[in-house]
């Protein structure tokens, strides 16, 4: 009943931007379901990472995973049911699958089995 939906992916050089998008969409009960979001991203080969993660709400503070804090930005248009992830300073080992993921709760959180929706990834290449 939600379908998450990531867009924004591509080839990009080190050290460039790239902001990816993801947007929550489904029945209107279904969609006020999903409290709260995550990013998360899988290179080949690699088990799936956490990224990012933010409430619907302000009263949780963005939590961001060690090899993003600082270059990476996860923020929300609660008016589009969007969450965005603008990553700045890219590096090769950035590469990968990115994943929006979706969870009832407002609490934030790094665990990928916390979140029950998860959008189809979009792909993010960074040359070096």
């Amino acid at each position: 009943q939600v379908q998450l939906v990531e867009s924004g992916g591509g080839l990009v050089r080190a050290g460039d931007s790239l902001r990816l998008s993801c947007v929550v969409s489904g029945r209107t009960s279904s969609v006020d379901s999903v409290d709260a979001m995550a990013w998360f991203r899988q290179a080949p080969g690699k088990a799936r990472e956490f990224v990012a993660s933010i409430s619907w709400t302000g009263d949780n503070t963005p939590l961001y995973g060690d090899s993003v804090k600082g270059r990476f930005t996860t923020s929300r248009d609660n008016a589009k049911n969007t969450v965005y992830l603008q990553m700045s300073s890219l590096k090769s080992g950035d590469t990968g699958v990115y994943y929006c993921a979706g969870k009832a709760g407002f609490l934030v959180s790094r665990f990928a089995s916390a979140y029950v929706y998860w959008g189809q990834g979009t792909q993010v290449t960074v040359s070096s």
